[in-house]
């Protein structure tokens, strides 16, 4: 006997072939530039030793790096980019202001911490 209260949605799909390539090339872009900013924070992160003065500047590529992909993983896993342009800076704006808030805690924290202030 078959269930019907199963839905095999692969099989529900509406679109072309051309919509489907457009589909397929859309997400290997995403994993593309994901990667790609990734490997340089490894890379940056392989490379440059903690001590040395160009550390603090690296920190700085790893926080905007991060901001970066969390913002497009938003607006593309969660179809964000889809929407008005008004709406993605409701969303985004306030996401940005508060991990900025943030980082401004930790850091005034951390330098309270080890006697730098």
């Amino acid at each position: 006997m078959e269930r019907d209260d199963i839905i095999e949605y692969s099989l529900d799909a509406h679109h072309s072939e051309e919509q489907g390539k457009k589909i397929r090339k859309k997400i290997w872009m995403v994993t593309l530039i994901l990667s790609i900013a990734t490997i340089v924070e490894v890379m940056l992160g392989a490379m440059v030793k903690q001590g040395s003065g160009a550390w603090l500047t690296v920190k700085v590529i790893f926080i905007v790096l991060t901001l970066l992909k969390a913002g497009y993983i938003v607006i593309t896993f969660m179809h964000l980019g889809d929407e008005r342009k008004m709406l993605k800076w409701v969303i985004l704006l306030p996401y940005t202001i508060f991990i900025i808030y943030l980082m401004f805690i930790a850091f005034k924290e951390g330098a309270a911490v080890s006697g730098l202030m």
